[in-house]
């Protein structure tokens, strides 16, 4: 058999151990033979030990000896959760100053030779990097050196295609990011969908031969703490380890104390619902205090960064994507040894590098309230535990005519997402769309493709805006509408007509569904308009109304001819941000869309959609807006 390099030198001492014990060392008749065994077990032990030890370059001045290292792959990301992403974006570093697969390799090689056994990569979202799967394989090579396992942390959003590659190249441990079960609240934090994709790739995970899955949660009050039972629930039938993350302040983030829940809070949440809940034994050197259910496979844990941090057994390391050496995530120091690297540094002076940032590492980490969030790298640019972010990220242009459509004044509307304001509340102040009236594109960057327009610096305010659309109709379905409905004692009649009329009755009050269907679609508007994101509205007035004007046929003939339709109007507002004015739009559009439905059976073929604009918008740095009549007639 043969026993990992990790665990040969015990074995050896074991071996040894038990030959003193039995007294075959000490019998004359043995000795010279014995002596032979306990000179080679001794030299394969000095060997191992020169091997697996910590070096001396990776302990520091509190003797605590660093053997984990995370590599953060690249600062890219698919997803742009708030709490990891400012909400200026970030300056991405250009690709030449980026590590090389090779080179992150053999800075690799060189922690493990030291004394390193675990090596994590992160990101940005680590899958997005090229050539992931033959990095994963290079570095289990390493198990030669003492390398024991090769963890990786992923939001999950691609994660199920690669998944099964990457286990076989030697992927040991995956740490899933995943702050909400429930898909809306995903696309609120995320600002993107896919929570079905991070389901896909749980699945994926807990069925391959992985030998831990763990669910990283970061729990932020009022957004997603509500929902702490319902992952622990996940532990019942899963072998999976649950972690519910504190918030942690990080640059641009704007992190608020009020919005963080201490870990000793969600316990107490959990042990009122479970009463029997055990502490589980936890890992050396784990960030996580664990506790298990009796009869549950699985377990969770909290890691509080900020209410109880772990510093005295912190063994963490860090290399960011751009070659810096990380001693703590809370530290803004940083030593190139990308730079080092290339200067052509030999493996000894690389280690004094680190020997030096090792040596600077502090005793513990500032209070929560005076961690560096100046200078340090945002959390995206370090490669943390929780879902990154890409600071760019493609999004649709959509644009609402105001005004005089004969002056062509198009708005560009930038579908943006949940902005990272402090004291923010679930559905609450999200800061969506903004709009400006420059003559350049704002929202299309120098290559003519996507990109998002910042409104963190705008002020949050009443916005209002009033949208009205029209559908015309048949005399008959006119008439429909504005008669009363028969009784049940209404005699029946089988011609066509009538039959028609009755199927409409059978829907119910075209007028009343239609004006509760208007207000649905004010509230599902991010769910049509692909990536538009949800704004809390505090107000939907929605008025439908069936009217009729009269046109003369022409100037020679006095025949005038009477037209039937439908008026929509719809009145939303919200504190925030940006304006309601696609809300607005949207509610008159599905409004208008289920008076035709309803009245189809009888008006299908002459029914037509129109004349839909905004007529008013309040609040928001471009001003008020309001349609005079004579730009409404013209329209």
């Amino acid at each position: 058999m043969t026993l990992p390099a990790s665990n040969l030198s015990t074995h050896l001492r074991t071996k040894l151990r038990h030959l003193t014990i039995r007294g075959i060392a000490t019998q004359p008749e043995l000795r010279p033979h014995v002596s032979s065994l306990q000179l080679r077990v001794q030299a394969k032990i000095r060997d191992i030990d020169a091997v697996t030890p910590v070096n001396k370059h990776l302990i520091d001045t509190f003797n605590r000896q660093h053997n984990y290292l995370r590599i953060s792959l690249t600062e890219r990301c698919n997803l742009r959760c708030f709490y990891c992403m400012p909400s200026e974006g970030i300056e991405l570093s250009p690709d030449g100053k980026l590590l090389t697969n090779e080179e992150i390799i053999r800075l690799a090689t060189l922690f493990v030779k030291s004394g390193v056994t675990k090596i994590r990569l992160t990101g940005g979202e680590p899958t997005i990097r090229k050539g992931i799967a033959e990095i994963i394989s290079d570095l289990n090579t390493l198990q030669q050196y003492g390398l024991k396992s090769i963890g990786m942390t992923s939001n999950g959003l691609a994660l199920h295609r690669h998944l099964p590659q990457l286990v076989k190249n030697g992927l040991t441990h995956l740490n899933l990011s995943l702050d909400t079960l429930d898909p809306f609240k995903f696309e609120l934090i995320t600002r993107r969908r896919g929570h079905d994709a991070v389901l896909k790739a749980l699945n994926v995970a807990l069925s391959s031969s992985l030998t831990s899955v763990k669910i990283n949660v970061v729990v932020i009050k009022d957004l997603n703490d509500s929902e702490v039972l319902d992952f622990v629930e996940m532990t019942k039938n899963e072998n999976i380890s649950v972690r519910f993350i504190e918030f942690m302040p990080f640059t641009g983030n704007k992190w608020d104390k009020k919005k963080m829940v201490p870990s000793s809070e969600l316990l107490q949440r959990i042990q009122a619902r479970h009463s029997n809940v055990e502490r589980a034994p936890d890992e050396l050197n784990d960030t996580a205090r664990s506790w298990t259910i009796p009869g549950y496979k699985g377990n969770f844990g909290f890691i509080s960064s900020m209410s109880d941090h772990f510093c005295s057994s912190c063994n963490r390391l860090r290399l960011t994507a751009d070659g810096q050496i990380k001693v703590c995530l809370f530290d803004a120091t940083e030593v190139s040894l990308r730079d080092k690297l290339r200067m052509g540094a030999s493996e000894e002076e690389l280690l004094e590098t680190i020997g030096r940032s090792v040596t600077g590492k502090k005793e513990k980490h500032a209070g929560m309230e005076d961690i560096d969030v100046v200078t340090n790298r945002p959390m995206i640019l370090i490669g943390v535990c929780i879902a990154l972010l890409y600071h760019s990220v493609c999004i649709l242009n959509v644009f609402v005519q105001l005004g005089n459509p004969r002056k062509r004044s198009l708005y560009p509307i930038s579908l943006l997402a949940l902005s990272s304001s402090s004291s923010m509340s679930i559905l609450g102040r999200a800061d969506l769309r903004a709009y400006s009236s420059s003559s350049t594109l704002t929202h299309i960057d120098e290559h003519g493709r996507a990109s998002m327009v910042d409104v963190g610096n705008k002020q949050s305010t009443k916005r209002t805006a009033t949208a009205s659309g029209r559908i015309y109709i048949t005399k008959l379905a006119y008439d429909l509408i504005t008669t009363s409905y028969p009784t049940e004692d209404s005699p029946r009649d089988s011609n066509p007509e009538a039959k028609a009329i009755a199927k409409v009755r059978r829907k119910g009050d075209v007028l009343t569904v239609a004006q509760l269907a208007a207000i649905m679609g004010a509230k599902q508007t991010s769910s049509l308009i692909p990536l538009c994101h949800p704004l809390t509205l505090s107000k939907i007035d929605v008025a439908l109304k069936a009217e009729t004007s009269a046109t003369t046929a022409s100037s020679r003939e006095s025949t005038t001819e009477i037209t039937y339709s439908i008026l929509c109007t719809s009145t939303v507002s919200c504190e925030g941000k940006t304006g309601v004015e696609i809300e607005a739009l949207t509610s008159v559009s599905i409004g208008l869309l289920t008076v035709w439905d309803m009245l189809k059976a009888v008006a299908g073929k002459e029914m037509k959609i129109g004349d839909i604009m905004v007529n008013h918008k309040a609040g928001g740095r471009s001003g008020d807006f309001n349609r005079t009549n004579d730009v409404a007639d013209d329209a």
